[in-house]
Order: C-alpha cells, then structure tokens, then sequence
C-alpha cells in the first residue's frame, strides 16, 4: 500500500503548479492532502474527482479558504471518520479519517503557532485533546497512520537552521516535549523507521534561503512499524511550501 500526503496550500492553486497531474500518476492507494483551502463544491471535473479514486473533504465550516483536509482513496473504506469530536476544533476543517478492516488512515492539518502566542495557545490545545484520543485508540487492535503537516519536530537535527532554535517553528520546548512524548507511548514517525538521513527535508516556509525543516510526516501506531518498507520525500518539482511524502507499507486494505 502507497500513502501519499501532502500540505498543498490551495488545492485549486496547487493544481495549477501541476500537482494534481503528478499525484493520478503515482499508483498511490491513499493521498492524504492538507490545507485545501476551498470547498467541496467549487471543484469540478476529472482534474479533481478522477475515475480511479474516492474522494472525501472536510472543509472549514465557516470560510472554505481557511484549512480543509482531503483524503483520495482508491478503495472505498469501511467508513469515513469527519472530525476527531473536538468541539473546538472539528469546525475548522483538521482532520479527515478513512477505516479499513485492520487499519485506519487520518489525514491532519496541525493549527499552526506561527501568527503568535494565541496561536501557539490554540495549537498546544489542539495537541492535548489528540495526545489523549490517540492513547484511548491505542490500544484497539488495529493500525493507525496520521499522514500531515505537524508543524513539529522531535530532534533539532531535523532544522537546517539550528542556531536559532528558540524560533524555528516546532522546535519549542512545549512542541518538542509532546511530540518526543507521544513517540515514547509506542507512537512513531514512519520516515525514520527507515531513512535515518538528518538531510531530509518537507517543509520550507520562508523560503530556500532561509532553511527548511522536516515536519511533514506519517505517524504510526506500533502494530505497523515493521510493515514500513520504503520511504520518499519528492523534491523535482514545487507544489507549495511543502514537499509531498511517499511511504509504502506491507499492508493489504
């Protein structure tokens, strides 16, 4: 099975950079698409509902161009999981989640913290609730992949700039801390069950000549650690800030 996830920026507009033609031609079973930016809706055509995949949104409830979250699947799942039940949160278009018989893929878009400390206050929040929904779904017998933009980091080794630390997004102690936390609960970052490289890079969000981060990831419940077999971030082409990233697991839906 090929997952395939990516923080487009503006589906419509990620579109346009050719994004859609190269994601129909990757023979991915799951592409997981965050900050879509638009509605439902608006979007016609092959270009975005192509006859090989499923596609499910969830927009912001309020303005489609905040956020939004997508998943394409080329299997129609068992169900489709709209939200986490975060009552503050679900309205704002964060997560969308696809069941399988023995797994389930969730695609996430973290709040950003980068607008300032109320920011940071809303996305520390956003990350208590999910710290404790994903203990509660830990321990059923099933896989579980979140495919997305986490806006963080676990080592500073994954920071091309780490001189400045204190102001690289993600790489705060109160960010750091959760992430390393949720990784000792038996959680774990997909791309580095593989690729140990400390160069591999998802995320440049002011820039090339500023510094890039690797923030973008599949985290993965315990049960499916040893199904991880190849992982990819693909960096030929510019789509948005982002760079998409590939894994393959040994895993039949």
């Amino acid at each position: 099975m090929r997952i395939i996830s990516l923080v487009v920026e503006g589906l419509e507009r990620a579109a346009e950079a050719g994004c859609l033609d190269w994601l129909w031609t990757q023979d991915a079973d799951i592409i997981c698409l965050q900050d879509t930016r638009c509605s439902e809706y608006s979007l016609s055509g092959d270009r975005f509902f192509p006859a090989h995949y499923h596609p499910y949104f969830l927009d912001h409830f309020e303005d489609a161009r905040l956020n939004g979250v997508a998943i394409y699947c080329k299997k129609i799942p068992k169900a489709i999981i709209w939200g986490l039940g975060f009552e503050q949160f679900d309205a704002q278009g964060l997560y969308i989640q696809a069941d399988y018989d023995q797994v389930s893929i969730g695609s996430v878009l973290v709040p950003s913290a980068l607008s300032g400390e109320q920011a940071m206050t809303a996305k520390l929040a956003f990350l208590n609730q999910l710290s404790s929904h994903l203990e509660k779904v830990r321990q059923k017998r099933r896989g579980y992949i979140l495919c997305g933009g986490w806006e963080l980091m676990a080592h500073h080794a994954d920071a091309e700039d780490v001189g400045n630390t204190g102001v690289i997004p993600g790489l705060s102690p109160n960010e750091r801390g959760w992430l390393l936390d949720l990784y000792d609960s038996g959680y774990a970052d997909a791309f580095r069950v593989v690729d140990g490289e400390p160069d591999a890079l998802t995320w440049w969000p002011h820039g090339d000549e500023l510094g890039g981060m690797r923030t973008d990831t599949h985290i993965i419940s315990e049960l499916l650690v040893s199904a991880v077999k190849k992982v990819h971030i693909y960096d030929a082409q510019v789509f948005s800030h982002h760079a998409p990233v590939v894994i393959d697991y040994d895993i039949t839906l």
